[in-house]
């Protein structure tokens, strides 16, 4: 998945943030990609990127509430396990910060965030089965090819974005795969 998508989502949903928090997991691999894909956009976008490590919900507090005290910011949190896990601390703070957000799941979303944008999930269950089945019959976990989602959906709160002042572009909206009233 293009995490750098997430910048663009988070700049067409709220034109005038100038400065972006990444919630990441700074000891994963994949956190640490994440953040440095979103950093490479950042620049052509005229925004600022900052990380806010993901090491446990008082950290993500302190981090949350010490970017907010500067105007013009918007939150961005990659997928992370972590991050999944403290979503009503995370989807909570954004609100009362009143950060546009943007998150990885559609959970994020019908818990009240405002925005997400990644795989269709139910797309994925199938291929678990299938690696399983391979498994069972004797294949090495490690010769099974990487599979990658190929279906993503955009879901968009509007309930959330009146609550924060936003107006979704009908653009945007027009190629929501689902919008929450």
């Amino acid at each position: 998945m293009r995490t750098e998508k997430f910048l663009e989502l988070l700049k067409q949903i709220a034109p005038s943030v100038t400065r972006v928090a990444v919630i990441r997991n700074p000891t994963r691999n994949g956190g640490n990609a994440s953040f440095a894909a979103i950093q490479s956009a950042a620049s052509p976008l005229r925004v600022e990127v900052s990380p806010i490590d993901l090491s446990d919900v008082d950290a993500i507090e302190r981090g949350v509430a010490v970017f907010a005290d500067a105007p013009n910011g918007g939150l961005i949190v990659p997928p992370a396990a972590l991050a999944t896990t403290h979503r009503d601390v995370i989807i909570k703070l954004a609100f009362r910060y009143r950060l546009p957000a943007v998150y990885p799941l559609r959970i994020f979303v019908s818990d009240g965030g405002l925005v997400s944008y990644g795989p269709v999930m139910t797309d994925l269950y199938p291929r678990v089965a299938g690696y399983i089945d391979r498994i069972l019959k004797g294949a090495k976990p490690g010769d099974l090819p990487v599979q990658f989602p190929t279906r993503f959906e955009l879901v968009i709160n509007l309930k959330t974005a009146r609550a924060l002042g936003l107006d979704v572009p009908p653009t945007l909206l027009a190629i929501a795969d689902e919008v929450i009233q």
